[in-house]
Protein backbone atom coordinates (compact mmCIF):
# COMPACT_ATOMS: atom_id res chain seq x y z
CA UNK A 1 0.00 0.00 0.00
CA UNK A 2 1.41 3.38 -1.09
CA UNK A 3 0.06 5.81 1.51
CA UNK A 4 1.76 8.73 -0.26
CA UNK A 5 -0.21 8.37 -3.49
CA UNK A 6 -3.39 10.42 -3.66
CA UNK A 7 -6.65 8.45 -3.83
CA UNK A 8 -9.98 9.42 -5.41
CA UNK A 9 -13.42 7.86 -5.46
CA UNK A 10 -15.59 8.72 -8.47
CA UNK A 11 -19.19 7.51 -8.32
CA UNK A 12 -20.83 7.09 -11.70
CA UNK A 13 -17.28 6.61 -12.94
CA UNK A 14 -18.04 4.02 -15.61
CA UNK A 15 -19.30 6.46 -18.24
CA UNK A 16 -19.77 10.06 -19.28
CA UNK A 17 -18.47 12.81 -17.02
CA UNK A 18 -17.40 10.36 -14.33
CA UNK A 19 -15.26 8.36 -16.72
CA UNK A 20 -13.64 11.52 -18.10
CA UNK A 21 -12.84 12.68 -14.56
CA UNK A 22 -11.21 9.31 -13.85
CA UNK A 23 -9.11 9.65 -16.99
CA UNK A 24 -8.04 13.18 -16.06
CA UNK A 25 -7.17 12.21 -12.47
CA UNK A 26 -4.81 9.41 -13.47
CA UNK A 27 -2.81 11.86 -15.61
CA UNK A 28 -2.04 13.57 -12.30
CA UNK A 29 -0.88 10.34 -10.66
CA UNK A 30 -4.04 9.88 -8.58
CA UNK A 31 -5.22 6.32 -7.89
CA UNK A 32 -8.88 6.13 -8.88
CA UNK A 33 -11.71 3.96 -7.55
CA UNK A 34 -14.35 3.67 -10.28
CA UNK A 35 -17.62 3.29 -8.37
CA UNK A 36 -20.69 2.38 -10.41
CA UNK A 37 -23.73 0.07 -10.58
CA UNK A 38 -22.80 -0.95 -14.13
CA UNK A 39 -20.39 -3.85 -13.66
CA UNK A 40 -19.66 -4.45 -17.33
CA UNK A 41 -18.82 -0.84 -18.19
CA UNK A 42 -16.97 -0.44 -14.90
CA UNK A 43 -14.63 -3.33 -15.64
CA UNK A 44 -14.05 -2.04 -19.18
CA UNK A 45 -13.01 1.37 -17.84
CA UNK A 46 -10.79 -0.31 -15.25
CA UNK A 47 -8.99 -2.26 -17.99
CA UNK A 48 -8.63 0.85 -20.15
CA UNK A 49 -7.12 2.93 -17.36
CA UNK A 50 -4.71 0.18 -16.29
CA UNK A 51 -3.15 -0.43 -19.71
CA UNK A 52 -0.04 1.61 -18.92
CA UNK A 53 0.12 1.25 -15.13
CA UNK A 54 -1.84 0.10 -12.11
CA UNK A 55 -3.83 3.27 -11.44
CA UNK A 56 -7.50 2.31 -11.06
CA UNK A 57 -9.93 -0.26 -9.69
CA UNK A 58 -13.63 -0.82 -10.27
CA UNK A 59 -16.05 -1.35 -7.38
CA UNK A 60 -19.78 -2.05 -7.56
CA UNK A 61 -21.60 0.60 -5.53
CA UNK A 62 -25.24 1.64 -5.29
CA UNK A 63 -25.07 5.20 -3.98
CA UNK A 64 -28.74 5.06 -2.95
CA UNK A 65 -27.90 2.33 -0.40
CA UNK A 66 -26.55 4.14 2.66
CA UNK A 67 -25.09 1.07 4.39
CA UNK A 68 -23.26 -0.15 1.28
CA UNK A 69 -21.99 3.33 0.44
CA UNK A 70 -20.70 3.90 3.95
CA UNK A 71 -18.93 0.52 4.03
CA UNK A 72 -17.40 1.13 0.61
CA UNK A 73 -16.01 4.59 1.41
CA UNK A 74 -14.74 3.51 4.82
CA UNK A 75 -13.11 0.36 3.38
CA UNK A 76 -11.40 2.45 0.69
CA UNK A 77 -9.97 4.76 3.35
CA UNK A 78 -8.82 1.84 5.50
CA UNK A 79 -7.15 0.16 2.53
CA UNK A 80 -5.25 3.19 1.28
CA UNK A 81 -4.80 5.09 4.52
CA UNK A 82 -6.16 8.27 2.96
CA UNK A 83 -8.98 9.72 0.87
CA UNK A 84 -8.02 12.83 -1.08
CA UNK A 85 -10.99 13.26 -3.43
CA UNK A 86 -14.58 12.08 -3.36
CA UNK A 87 -16.57 12.85 -6.51
CA UNK A 88 -20.26 12.23 -5.77
CA UNK A 89 -21.06 12.19 -9.46
CA UNK A 90 -23.60 9.39 -9.98
CA UNK A 91 -26.97 10.63 -11.18
CA UNK A 92 -29.95 10.11 -13.46
CA UNK A 93 -32.09 12.41 -15.61
CA UNK A 94 -35.87 12.52 -15.81
CA UNK A 95 -38.06 14.34 -18.34
CA UNK A 96 -41.77 14.91 -17.93
CA UNK A 97 -44.48 17.36 -16.95
CA UNK A 98 -44.81 17.50 -13.19
CA UNK A 99 -48.41 16.25 -13.15
CA UNK A 100 -47.26 13.10 -14.94
CA UNK A 101 -44.53 12.36 -12.38
CA UNK A 102 -45.55 9.76 -9.79
CA UNK A 103 -44.41 9.55 -6.19
CA UNK A 104 -42.39 6.46 -7.15
CA UNK A 105 -40.67 8.49 -9.86
CA UNK A 106 -39.87 11.14 -7.26
CA UNK A 107 -38.47 8.58 -4.84
CA UNK A 108 -36.29 7.05 -7.55
CA UNK A 109 -34.64 10.27 -8.66
CA UNK A 110 -34.30 11.67 -5.13
CA UNK A 111 -32.73 8.41 -3.90
CA UNK A 112 -30.02 8.56 -6.57
CA UNK A 113 -29.46 12.27 -7.22
CA UNK A 114 -29.90 13.63 -3.71
CA UNK A 115 -29.60 10.81 -1.18
CA UNK A 116 -26.70 9.38 -3.17
CA UNK A 117 -24.85 12.68 -2.76
CA UNK A 118 -25.85 12.95 0.91
CA UNK A 119 -24.61 9.42 1.63
CA UNK A 120 -21.24 10.08 0.02
CA UNK A 121 -20.85 13.52 1.54
CA UNK A 122 -21.77 12.43 5.04
CA UNK A 123 -19.24 9.59 5.32
CA UNK A 124 -16.62 11.33 3.17
CA UNK A 125 -16.74 14.46 5.30
CA UNK A 126 -16.32 12.48 8.52
CA UNK A 127 -13.25 10.72 7.16
CA UNK A 128 -11.70 13.89 5.75
CA UNK A 129 -12.38 15.79 8.96
CA UNK A 130 -10.59 13.04 10.90
CA UNK A 131 -7.56 13.06 8.59
CA UNK A 132 -7.52 16.86 8.33
CA UNK A 133 -7.63 17.16 4.53
CA UNK A 134 -9.55 16.15 1.43
CA UNK A 135 -11.88 17.52 -1.22
CA UNK A 136 -15.52 16.57 -1.83
CA UNK A 137 -16.94 17.40 -5.26
CA UNK A 138 -20.68 16.95 -5.77
CA UNK A 139 -22.17 16.96 -9.27
CA UNK A 140 -25.22 19.16 -9.74
CA UNK A 141 -26.20 20.83 -13.03
CA UNK A 142 -27.00 24.22 -14.52
CA UNK A 143 -30.57 22.98 -14.02
CA UNK A 144 -29.87 23.55 -10.33
CA UNK A 145 -29.00 27.21 -10.90
CA UNK A 146 -32.38 28.35 -12.18
CA UNK A 147 -35.73 27.19 -13.57
CA UNK A 148 -35.75 24.03 -15.67
CA UNK A 149 -39.26 23.40 -17.01
CA UNK A 150 -40.27 19.84 -17.95
CA UNK A 151 -37.50 18.47 -15.71
CA UNK A 152 -38.79 19.78 -12.37
CA UNK A 153 -38.01 16.64 -10.36
CA UNK A 154 -34.47 16.52 -11.74
CA UNK A 155 -34.00 20.25 -11.14
CA UNK A 156 -35.25 19.93 -7.55
CA UNK A 157 -32.53 17.40 -6.73
CA UNK A 158 -29.86 19.52 -8.40
CA UNK A 159 -30.91 22.70 -6.58
CA UNK A 160 -30.66 20.76 -3.32
CA UNK A 161 -27.16 19.52 -4.17
CA UNK A 162 -26.00 23.10 -4.74
CA UNK A 163 -27.50 24.21 -1.42
CA UNK A 164 -25.86 21.33 0.44
CA UNK A 165 -22.47 21.75 -1.17
CA UNK A 166 -22.07 25.52 -1.10
CA UNK A 167 -23.12 25.56 2.56
CA UNK A 168 -20.64 22.83 3.50
CA UNK A 169 -17.91 24.61 1.53
CA UNK A 170 -17.71 27.23 4.28
CA UNK A 171 -18.56 24.96 7.18
CA UNK A 172 -15.74 22.54 6.37
CA UNK A 173 -12.96 25.14 5.96
CA UNK A 174 -12.07 25.10 9.65
CA UNK A 175 -11.32 21.37 9.44
CA UNK A 176 -9.08 21.55 6.37
CA UNK A 177 -11.70 19.99 4.09
CA UNK A 178 -12.55 21.53 0.72
CA UNK A 179 -15.98 21.20 -0.89
CA UNK A 180 -17.10 22.13 -4.42
CA UNK A 181 -20.16 21.65 -6.59
CA UNK A 182 -19.85 20.85 -10.30
CA UNK A 183 -22.56 22.32 -12.52
CA UNK A 184 -22.21 20.88 -16.04
CA UNK A 185 -23.95 22.45 -19.00
CA UNK A 186 -24.85 20.45 -22.10
CA UNK A 187 -22.27 17.65 -22.20
CA UNK A 188 -22.18 14.89 -24.79
CA UNK A 189 -22.72 11.85 -22.55
CA UNK A 190 -25.08 8.84 -22.41
CA UNK A 191 -27.18 10.59 -19.75
CA UNK A 192 -29.59 11.84 -22.44
CA UNK A 193 -30.19 8.43 -23.99
CA UNK A 194 -30.42 6.82 -20.53
CA UNK A 195 -32.88 9.41 -19.24
CA UNK A 196 -36.28 8.45 -17.86
CA UNK A 197 -38.92 9.97 -20.15
CA UNK A 198 -42.42 10.17 -18.64
CA UNK A 199 -45.07 10.58 -21.35
CA UNK A 200 -42.36 12.12 -23.52
CA UNK A 201 -40.84 10.90 -26.77
CA UNK A 202 -37.22 10.42 -25.75
CA UNK A 203 -36.02 10.44 -29.35
CA UNK A 204 -37.52 13.90 -29.93
CA UNK A 205 -36.06 15.15 -26.66
CA UNK A 206 -32.60 13.91 -27.65
CA UNK A 207 -32.95 15.60 -31.05
CA UNK A 208 -33.64 18.91 -29.30
CA UNK A 209 -30.66 18.41 -27.00
CA UNK A 210 -28.37 17.63 -29.92
CA UNK A 211 -29.20 21.03 -31.40
CA UNK A 212 -27.26 22.56 -28.51
CA UNK A 213 -23.52 22.97 -28.74
CA UNK A 214 -22.44 20.02 -26.62
CA UNK A 215 -19.22 20.05 -24.64
CA UNK A 216 -17.06 16.93 -24.62
CA UNK A 217 -16.74 15.11 -21.28
CA UNK A 218 -12.97 15.42 -21.60
CA UNK A 219 -13.12 19.21 -21.79
CA UNK A 220 -15.46 19.37 -18.81
CA UNK A 221 -13.16 17.07 -16.84
CA UNK A 222 -10.23 19.45 -17.37
CA UNK A 223 -12.38 22.40 -16.28
CA UNK A 224 -13.48 20.38 -13.25
CA UNK A 225 -10.00 19.43 -12.06
CA UNK A 226 -8.79 22.98 -12.61
CA UNK A 227 -11.68 24.22 -10.47
CA UNK A 228 -10.81 21.65 -7.82
CA UNK A 229 -7.21 22.85 -7.71
CA UNK A 230 -8.49 26.41 -7.20
CA UNK A 231 -11.02 25.26 -4.56
CA UNK A 232 -13.89 26.97 -6.37
CA UNK A 233 -17.21 26.66 -4.49
CA UNK A 234 -19.06 26.35 -7.82
CA UNK A 235 -17.36 24.83 -10.86
CA UNK A 236 -19.22 25.67 -14.06
CA UNK A 237 -18.23 26.61 -17.63
CA UNK A 238 -18.19 30.37 -17.18
CA UNK A 239 -20.05 31.50 -20.33
CA UNK A 240 -23.10 29.46 -19.31
CA UNK A 241 -22.92 30.59 -15.71
CA UNK A 242 -22.76 34.25 -16.72
CA UNK A 243 -25.70 33.71 -19.07
CA UNK A 244 -27.76 32.14 -16.28
CA UNK A 245 -26.91 34.97 -13.88
CA UNK A 246 -27.73 37.72 -16.38
CA UNK A 247 -31.00 36.25 -17.63
CA UNK A 248 -32.33 35.05 -14.29
CA UNK A 249 -31.29 38.02 -12.13
CA UNK A 250 -31.01 41.08 -14.37
CA UNK A 251 -33.50 40.41 -17.17
CA UNK A 252 -36.46 38.54 -15.63
CA UNK A 253 -38.81 39.31 -18.54
CA UNK A 254 -36.37 37.97 -21.12
CA UNK A 255 -35.76 34.94 -18.91
CA UNK A 256 -39.50 34.32 -18.59
CA UNK A 257 -39.89 34.37 -22.38
CA UNK A 258 -36.99 31.96 -22.71
CA UNK A 259 -38.59 29.54 -20.24
CA UNK A 260 -41.93 29.80 -22.11
CA UNK A 261 -40.07 28.87 -25.29
CA UNK A 262 -38.42 25.90 -23.55
CA UNK A 263 -41.87 24.66 -22.50
CA UNK A 264 -43.25 25.10 -26.01
CA UNK A 265 -40.38 23.24 -27.66
CA UNK A 266 -40.25 20.51 -25.02
CA UNK A 267 -43.97 19.79 -25.23
CA UNK A 268 -43.58 18.87 -28.87
CA UNK A 269 -42.12 15.63 -27.56
CA UNK A 270 -45.12 14.95 -25.31
CA UNK A 271 -46.95 11.71 -25.95
CA UNK A 272 -50.68 12.45 -26.02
Amino acid sequence: MDTKRKVAIVTGGASGIGKAICEELITQQVFVIIADVNKIEGKVVEDELNRQQNCARYEYVDVADHVSMEEFVRDTFNEHGRLDYLFNNAGITMYGELYDVSIEDWKHIVNVNLWGVIHGTQIGYKIMKEQGFGHIINTSSVAGMGPSPLTAAYAATKHAVIGLTTSLHYEAKEHGVKVSVLCPTFVDTPIFSNAIAINMDKHKMIQQMKKQKLMTPEKLAKITINGVHHNNPIICPMPMRRTMDIFFSLFPLAHSKLMDYVCKVGRRARIS
